[in-house]
C-alpha cells in the first residue's frame, strides 16, 4: 500500500503538514480548529461527549420517505420544520408489484404538498446529486434516510440513518451521538492519467476498513493534493467514504468549491473552510495520489481490492481466494466457479455499468468517452451501461457532445436510477462478473438469487478502467495502459430548467388542506409491544460471517418495492442468507401469542424452569432473536431492523455493531443492543433460549451488564450481556418498545414535537 501510510494517534496540523504528537487529546478534536468541530459548535455543539445537533435539511428516496412520514404523522407532525427532498430515484422502475410503486410517489407528492416539502419525480435525479446541487452549502448539514449521505467535499457534513433519526428532526428534536473521533486525510501529489475517483476510493477502502481504523470517525479532508482534483473527482471519492464505515466526511473548501457554487447559481452558499494552525486529530491517513494504481475491488466488499493490473496478471489465484470466500457465505456445494470466465487466463467480463452517485459524475463520462472513441467496433459484444446522476448533468453531457461521443461506440444511456447499485437494474446473467463503478458489491446485491441456484457478482472499478477494459474486448484493462487523449476541460454549466419544469418545491407553503394519497400496499408498521420487565429471546438465525451487510439482513433489488407494507416486507427478511429464518421467527411469535392468552408453551416453560424462574404467563415476554458477528455493514435502510421486529424479535446479540446506524435502528424499533464483553466464550444455534431476568429494570437504571442464562438441550448456563452507552432518550425509546411508541406517549402527555 505505497500510496496510503496510517498514523494510529493523536496528531497536530503544523505549518504546511500534519505532525504526529505524543500526548493523548483530550475534549472536543482540535479545541475548535478542525472544521467538524467548528460545524457541530454552529449546529448544537457537545455537552458532555455528547453531541445534539439539528441538520438543516433533510432527504429521502422512495425506499424510505413513506415510514418516516407515517411515522411522524402519527407523533403529530404538522410541517416540514426545515427544507425536505423527497426523491424517487430507488422504486422508479415499477416493473414489480402493479401500481405500488407509483402509488408510493403519489404519497410523497401529496406529502411535500401537505407538509410544505420538495419533491423530485422519478427518472429526474438520484437522491445525492440533488442534494449537491441544491441543498449543500458550505458548513451546513443535512441527514439523510441513505448510507452514501456524503456531501463533504462541498463543505457540507452529510450523514446517512435509519428514518427514525429523521422522524426525530421532523419533531424537533436532536440528532445525538457520542463524539466521534475525528480522522485526518491528509492529501498530496496529483493523479496519473487514467486513474480516477474510484481507484482512491477503493485504495482506501483497503487501507482502513478491515482494521476498523475509522470507524464511526469523520474524516477530514485537506493538504495540497486536493487542489489536483476537479469537483466531480472530489465528489466521486468523497461518496465512496461511507465504505470505510466512517460516521461522516468533511473538506476544505477552495477556489474550485466556490465555483461550483457560483456555476449552480448559490454564490451565498460558499465560504471557506479550512483546517486552522494546531488542529488536532485521533489518527492521519496519508494518501499520495500520485502512486495511486488502477484499482478493482473483488466480490464481496468494496474493501477486497487489488489493482487492475494485479488482476489482468493473476487472475486465476485471485478469483480461486474469491471462490474460497463465496464458499464459506454459500457453503461449498453453492459456491461458483468463477475460474470458469477466465478465457487463456485472462478474465473477461461481459458487463460494465457506469452510474449513480459515485460513477455517473460529468467527469467520468468525458473520460470514457475519451478512452473509447478509439476503440474498434465499439464495445463489441461488452455491454456497457451509463446512468447519468441527474437530469441537469444528462443535458450538460448532451450539449457538450459526451453522450454522443458514448452513444457512438455502442454505450446505453439509462435513467437518473440508482438501480445497478442495489440489484434493480441491469442484473448480471448468471455465473458471470460485472465490472461497475457505483458504491457497492455486497453479496447479492447485484441482483441475483442464491435460492433458485442463481450467481452473480461485482468487481468495481472506476469508470476509467471500465471503458479500457469495454475497448480491451471486456479483458480486465487498467486505464493506465490505455493510449487516449485526455478531455479538454469543458466549459462547464448548470441548467435546472429540468427542476423548474418537473420539480414541486413547497418550501415555506405547506398546504394542511391536502390529503395525504394512500396506495392499497401503503399500510401502517404493526404495533410494537413495550419491554417486558422479563425476556425470554429464542435464537432464530445464528450468522457467522466475519461482518454481515444489511442487504443480508434484509435484501435490495426488487424486494424494495414492499417498503410500504412492513408485513409484506418481512417474508424477504434474511431469505438470501438464512431462507429459514422467517418460519423460525413466526414460530417464537406464534409462541408469544399463546403467552399472550395466558398459556406458557411448553418449550418456553421448560427453558424458564431450567434457568430457575418459576413465574406465570403474566410474568415474562416472549421474542425472537438473531446472534451475529458484526451485523449492520453499509445501507442505513431501518428496514434491516424493522423486519425482524415485525417479526417478533426482541434483541440482536453480537459482538460488536458493525455500524452506528444500524445499531440505532435497533434501538429505535425496541430491540435489546447486546453485545458480548471481550472475554466472553458465548456461542449459540439456531433454537436455544436466552432468558434475561431483570430486562426492563436493567433499561430502566442504565445498567450496563445483563446477567442472563443461555438453554442449549434443555441446560442453562450463566451468560453476561453488555449495553453500553444508551442515552436516557434511547432507553425511553427501548422502554416503550419503538420510537412510534415513544413519540405516541409523549403526544398522550402533550409534549410532542412538531
Amino acid at each position: 500500500m505505497g500510496s496510503i501510510k496510517i498514523h494510529d494517534g493523536p496528531v497536530a496540523v503544523r505549518g504546511e503538514r500534519p505532525a504526529a504528537r505524543g500526548e493523548t487529546v483530550a475534549g472536543a478534536a482540535g479545541g475548535g480548529r478542525t472544521i467538524s468541530s467548528r460545524i457541530f459548535a454552529e449546529h448544537g455543539g457537545i455537552s458532555g461527549g455528547l453531541l445534539s445537533l439539528k441538520f438543516d435539511a433533510l432527504i429521502s428516496h422512495d425506499i424510505t420517505y413513506v415510514g418516516i412520514i407515517q411515522s411522524a404523522v402519527a407523533a403529530g407532525l404538522e410541517k416540514f420544520p426545515v427544507p425536505y427532498a423527497l426523491t424517487n430515484c430507488h422504486n422508479s422502475l415499477c416493473a414489480v408489484g402493479g401500481t405500488i410503486n407509483a402509488d408510493d410517489h403519489m404519497f410523497g407528492l401529496s406529502a411535500a404538498k401537505r407538509f410544505g416539502g420538495i419533491y423530485v419525480p422519478p427518472n429526474l435525479a438520484v437522491i445525492h446529486q440533488f442534494a449537491r446541487e441544491e441543498l449543500s452549502r458550505c458548513g451546513g448539514m443535512v441527514l439523510g434516510s441513505d448510507s452514501h449521505t456524503r456531501y463533504g467535499a462541498l463543505g457540507t457534513m452529510g450523514v446517512g440513518e435509519g428514518g427514525p433519526e429523521l422522524v426525530k428532526q421532523l419533531l424537533g428534536d436532536t440528532w445525538d451521538v457520542r463524539r466521534p473521533r475525528t480522522v485526518l486525510v491528509w492529501l498530496a501529489g496529483s493523479p496519473r492519467r487514467g486513474v480516477g475517483p474510484h481507484d482512491v476510493a477503493l485504495d482506501l477502502c483497503r487501507a482502513v476498513y478491515a482494521n476498523g481504523f475509522v470507524k464511526n470517525a469523520v474524516l477530514e479532508f485537506a493538504g495540497p493534493g486536493i487542489a489536483a482534483l476537479d469537483m466531480d473527482f472530489r465528489l466521486g471519492l468523497d461518496v465512496m467514504t461511507t465504505e470505510t464505515a466512517c460516521l461522516s466526511s468533511i473538506w476544505e473548501t477552495d477556489d474550485a468549491v466556490e465555483e461550483f457554487y457560483a456555476i449552480h447559481g448559490r454564490p451565498e452558499a460558499y465560504r471557506r473552510l479550512s483546517v486552522e494552525e494546531g488542529a488536532e486529530y485521533d489518527g492521519l491517513v496519508e494518501i499520495d495520489l500520485s502512486l495511486v494504481e488502477p484499482m478493482a475491488a473483488l466480490p464481496f466488499h468494496p474493501s477486497e481490492a487489488v489493482t487492475v493490473k494485479e488482476l489482468a496478471e493473476n487472475a486465476g489465484d485471485i478469483l480461486r481466494e474469491t471462490e474460497k470466500r463465496a464458499a464459506a457465505l454459500y457453503g461449498a456445494g453453492r459456491a461458483p466457479r468463477l475460474t470458469g470466465l477466465l478465457e487463456g487466463g485472462r478474465l473477461r467480463f461481459q458487463q460494465g455499468v457506469i452510474g449513480g452517485c459515485a460513477g455517473g459524475m460529468y467527469s467520468n463520462m468525458a473520460e470514457a468517452a475519451a478512452i473509447l472513441e478509439s476503440a474498434e467496433g465499439g464495445c463489441g459484444d461488452f455491454e456497457l451501461a451509463v446512468y447519468p446522476p441527474s437530469a441537469p448533468v444528462d443535458l450538460e453531457l448532451t450539449r457538450n457532445g459526451v453522450r454522443e461521443r458514448l452513444s457512438a461506440v455502442g454505450a446505453v444511456f439509462k435513467p437518473c436510477f440508482c438501480g445497478p447499485c442495489f440489484g434493480a437494474g441491469d442484473v448480471p446473467a448468471d455465473g458471470t462478473l460485472s465490472a461497475r463503478h457505483v458504491t457497492r458489491n455486497f453479496p447479492n446485491r447485484e441482483g441475483s438469487r442464491p435460492g433458485d441456484g442463481q450467481f452473480a457478482g461485482v468487481v468495481l472499478m472506476d469508470a476509467r478502467s471500465i471503458a479500457a477494459t469495454a475497448r480491451n474486448g471486456g479483458f480486465a484493462t487498467p486505464a493506465t495502459e490505455v493510449e487516449y487523449e485526455a478531455p479538454r476541460p469543458a466549459e462547464r454549466r448548470y441548467d435546472k430548467m429540468p427542476y423548474s419544469a418537473r420539480v414541486y418545491c413547497g418550501l415555506g407553503r405547506p398546504s394542511p388542506e391536502t390529503p395525504l394519497r394512500y396506495g392499497p400496499n401503503i399500510v401502517p408498521w404493526p404495533e410494537t409491544p413495550p419491554l417486558a420487565e422479563n425476556l425470554l429471546l429464542r435464537v432464530a438465525s445464528v450468522l457467522r460471517d466475519p461482518v454481515t451487510t444489511t442487504d443480508e439482513l434484509i435484501p435490495s433489488g426488487e424486494t424494495s418495492s414492499y417498503r410500504s407494507n412492513p408485513t409484506k416486507l418481512a417474508e424477504f427478511a434474511l431469505s438470501r442468507r438464512d431462507p429459514g429464518y422467517v418460519a423460525r421467527a413466526k414460530e417464537a411469535r406464534a409462541m408469544e401469542e399463546e403467552r399472550r392468552a395466558g398459556r406458557v408453551p411448553p418449550e418456553a416453560a421448560g427453558a424458564l424452569a431450567a434457568c430457575g424462574f418459576g413465574g406465570g404467563a403474566g410474568s415474562f415476554a416472549i421474542a425472537s432473536t438473531i446472534f451475529a458477528e458484526r451485523p449492520g455493514d453499509g445501507s442505513a435502510r431501518e428496514q434491516a431492523a424493522s423486519c425482524q421486529r415485525v417479526l417478533g424479535a426482541g434483541a440482536n446479540i453480537c459482538r460488536d455493531f458493525a455500524t452506528k446506524r444500524y445499531r440505532s435502528n435497533c434501538i429505535n424499533w425496541g430491540m435489546l443492543p447486546l453485545t458480548l464483553p471481550a472475554d466472553s466464550a458465548f456461542d449459540c444455534e439456531t433454537g436455544d433460549w436466552i432468558f434475561i431476568p431483570g430486562a426492563r429494570r436493567a433499561v430502566e437504571t442504565g445498567a450496563e451488564r445483563l446477567e442472563a442464562f443461555a438453554v442449549h438441550g434443555g441446560a442453562a448456563s450463566p451468560v453476561a450481556f453488555e449495553l453500553k452507552g444508551l442515552s436516557a432518550e434511547e432507553r425511553g425509546v427501548l422502554l416503550a418498545g419503538s420510537l412510534t411508541n415513544a413519540y405516541r406517549n409523549r403526544k398522550a402527555n402533550g409534549k410532542a414535537g412538531a
